[in-house]
């Protein structure tokens, strides 16, 4: 089962090919308390009935939102893990080069994931690389511009898997499905120096165009395109779930939910799982105008959005002012 977000409010539902609106909800993120509050699946909770949609029309018009979203955005997390994918290393390890005889942070990281990143069921394994994108403010509706700001070297795509959480009254994390993202990113910055990772990282973020409930599959294969004037300059497959990772899903989600600060009840986080395909790992360099495109058929539609760069001078200082 898939939901879909609309912007103007309400819920859609597509169970195969058929898409109908569900009636009497206005959001999943209230689908979501519901079922958390009486303790309850979300498909055991959603009300039948409700009139067909054509979820590809709504999607190309533009009236798809982000699956869940906070009603305060401060409340809602977006945040991920990196080098978790097999392969993940080579890309990363590539920007960052070193001797032949110094083997860089990021394989480190990379292989301390390998040996201790899918420990057995219940055990804590090894820590993953985590990092911070911003509040609910930067999560970025399909199709809408993902907009790299005057000071960014770079605004590069990167394909992954989210999983959305909302924190229950017990301060325990209930996972309300999986969505595709797009984890936009300044790899130029990062490329500079491995500390600046944090730096690259504070830019918006895309997700959805569906959410996927239930478990995440094993074995995903997707697509990532670059397209420039409605040609591609990118074409790539990616790989993702746990039979493709370092890590196990239950390792990532332990890592960052046993910190009590993201367990308060009623906020809701938005994990990214990471990616071994970057295209700025094949050498492109993206421009304004450019869409990105990330599909994969366990999750439905594709999830697109144009590149933008945000007016204003690179090096105009931002001024405090004293009280």
């Amino acid at each position: 089962m898939h939901l879909s977000q609309l912007k103007s409010g309400g819920v859609i539902c597509r169970e195969g090919e058929a898409a109908r609106l569900v009636p009497g909800r206005t959001s999943i993120f209230e689908l979501a308390s519901e079922a958390v509050a009486k303790g309850a699946k979300l498909a055991e909770i959603l009300p039948a009935g409700g009139e067909a949609v054509d979820l590809l029309a709504l999607a190309s018009a533009g009236k798809l939102d982000v699956p869940v979203r906070h009603p305060e955005p401060a409340r809602m997390y977006l945040c991920g893990t990196g080098l978790t994918h097999l392969g993940s290393a080579s890309t990363r390890n590539a920007m960052h080069a070193a001797a032949p005889e110094h083997e860089t942070d990021s394989m480190k990281m990379f292989r301390m994931g390998i040996e201790g990143g899918k420990p057995a069921q219940g055990a804590v394994g090894v820590q993953p690389e985590w990092f911070y994108k911003g509040p609910g403010t930067e999560a970025i509706a399909p199709g809408d511009p993902l907009v790299s700001p005057a000071f960014a070297l770079d605004g590069g795509e990167e394909p992954e898997i989210a999983g959305f959480y909302l924190i229950g009254e017990n301060g325990i994390p209930f996972r309300i499905g999986f969505t595709l993202a797009n984890e936009f990113s300044d790899h130029v910055t990062e490329k500079m120096n491995y500390l600046f990772l944090a730096h690259s990282k504070l830019r918006p973020a895309s997700f959805g165009p569906e959410i996927l409930i239930g478990e995440l599959p094993a074995h995903i294969e997707g697509r990532s395109r670059v397209l420039r004037n409605g040609e591609a300059i990118f074409d790539a497959p990616f790989l993702s779930g746990e039979a493709n990772m370092s890590h196990t899903l239950a390792n990532l989600e332990h890592h960052h939910f046993k910190y009590a600060a993201f367990r308060r009840a009623g906020d809701l986080h938005v994990h990214m799982f990471g990616t071994a395909t970057l295209s700025c790992g094949a050498g492109v360099v993206t421009e304004p105008g450019d869409v990105f495109e990330i599909s994969a058929p366990a999750f439905g539609l594709a999830l697109t959005n144009p590149l933008a760069t945000e007016d204003g001078a690179p090096d105009r200082a931002v001024t405090v002012r004293s009280l």
